[in-house]
């Protein structure tokens, strides 16, 4: 943690139908109207078009990539992570076997070796750059981040994040000498990188993967920052970031212990919201409906299963009070992006020198880590990026027709280009819905009418692909 800076509700609506046409392809959708007996049935949510809102399932292969998830793994990276002494980004970058070097290329060494088994579709690399004297760095330090790209067969350009951080700190923020083995904060996070480029790396991805361990976290989010940069200028469409930080344990400082569950912080009003698009949003709302959330939304639909056996607590802010986590460069380049931590913390174990006082052991070690439960937070992340990688994208040019009053509502969105499309899926809320609650298949369309006012519902459209893979969810701004 670096930069100081949660079942569906229902209510009842009126009668409705849809129609859909397409603009390229011409197709109707007659889509009957909901019995009455099933407003009664709650999990239905409310009555109208389309069916209730449901997970997706994780299919074979997701379970099986999952199970290969191994928690022994996790720890031996932990524990050597933490051996290095500090991995502080001002500490030695030449040592061998202390600082913030020897664990740069340790992590290169292990990356590459996974990457060998890839048969050339992922690759590693030293990502660096000199950061001239800056905010807690007093001195050009050499920032490097060490980035494993699964390369994409089907569409390379579309790029899914995850990233850990692999420097660490003691009290003093400008301590570069203290032992500071970071094990939560953040061995943990990218243990869950370097395990989820193994599992991967001999599997084949729609869409490009990047795994990275980052540096210079805690001074700053410089390597992030650093990473996203170079994203955007190399172009390449990111529609979807996760930054895991702190995930090691599940065990609060009174001993309170919720092993079963990880929070994912996601933002409201987008961190990069042009003046034109507040304007937009205050006159016709979406503040529950950023990138973001839509993100987290797809988060809960796939990975809260048997195969993770964990329940992701989505929290509506952009990260905790006074922290901030790497994430928050990928939201200013208006990317959406999120933040997996773990549900309560013990802030003895975080940024404190290590040391005993009155018979209480500070420091973050190890032996405060549960790294059972750091793999069941690596499935959350490998559910969430297999399902992203091997969906389709999400749709583009979603736009809800306001150019004249009327009790119905069209959207419209652009035709994706994956060969696996299938087609597209409306889907709607009440405004006080934190969920979305039905969905209306509408065949591969771009075009599409509901008989229900858009003065009293949300929209949102998904693309949906032939194995039943299903896109986040794009919120559509006001058009023509």
């Amino acid at each position: 943690m670096g930069e100081h800076e949660s079942d569906r509700p229902t209510r009842s609506t009126r009668r409705t139908f849809l129609s859909a046409s397409a603009v390229a392809t011409a197709a109707t959708v007659a889509v009957p109207l909901a019995p009455g007996p099933a407003a009664a049935d709650a999990d239905a949510g409310p009555p109208g078009p389309g069916r209730p809102a449901r997970p997706q399932a994780p299919d074979r292969e997701l379970r099986t990539l999952l199970r290969e998830v191994d928690a022994a793994r996790i720890e031996a990276t932990v524990r050597r992570l933490a051996a290095f002494g500090t991995r502080h980004t001002l500490s030695s970058q030449d040592d061998p076997v202390r600082g913030i070097g020897a664990a740069r290329d340790w992590i290169f060494a292990q990356l590459s070796g996974y990457a060998a088994a890839s048969g050339g579709r992922m690759t590693v690399e030293l990502q660096s750059y000199v950061q001239e004297p800056a905010p807690r760095i007093p001195v050009a330090t050499r920032i490097t981040n060490v980035v494993a790209t699964l390369r994409g067969d089907v569409a390379p350009n579309r790029v899914y994040v995850v990233t850990g951080h692999y420097d660490s700190r003691a009290t003093d923020v400008l301590d570069a000498v203290s032992d500071a083995p970071g094990a939560d904060d953040d061995a943990s996070g990218v243990a869950l990188v370097m395990e989820l480029a193994r599992v991967l790396a001999t599997r084949r991805s729609e869409a490009t993967v990047v795994l990275a361990a980052v540096a210079g976290e805690e001074q700053g989010l410089y390597g992030s920052t650093y990473l996203a940069r170079q994203l955007k200028a190399a172009g390449v469409d990111v529609q979807g970031m996760f930054s895991d930080d702190i995930i090691g344990s599940s065990t609060a400082d009174d001993g309170t212990r919720d092993p079963y569950r990880v929070r994912l912080f996601a933002e409201g009003v987008p961190t990069a919201e042009t003046p034109a698009e507040a304007t937009t949003r205050q006159s016709v709302g979406g503040e529950n409906d950023s990138p973001s959330r839509q993100l987290a939304r797809f988060v809960t639909d796939v990975a809260e299963n048997g195969a993770t056996g964990m329940r992701v607590r989505v929290v509506y802010r952009r990260d905790r009070y006074l922290r901030g986590s790497d994430h928050i460069p990928f939201l200013r380049e208006g990317w959406p992006a999120g933040r997996f931590t773990e549900p309560n913390e013990d802030f003895a174990h975080q940024h404190q020198d290590v040391r005993v006082v009155d018979g209480v052991q500070y420091g973050d070690l190890p032996e405060f880590c549960d790294f059972a439960y750091i793999a069941r937070v690596t499935r959350v992340n490998g559910a969430v990026l297999w399902s992203l990688a091997q969906g389709p994208g999400t749709p583009k040019g979603a736009t809800i027709v306001t150019t004249n009053l009327t009790n119905d509502t069209t959207l419209r969105w652009q035709r994706g280009d994956e060969p696996d499309l299938a087609g597209y899926e409306v889907l709607w809320r009440e405004t006080t819905a934190a969920e979305w609650q039905r969905v209306i298949p509408v065949g591969d369309v771009t075009e599409a009418t509901v008989d229900l006012s858009k003065d009293n519902v949300f929209f949102g459209v998904r693309a949906v692909d032939r194995d039943g893979h299903r896109s986040p969810v794009a919120f559509p701004r006001p058009g023509s």
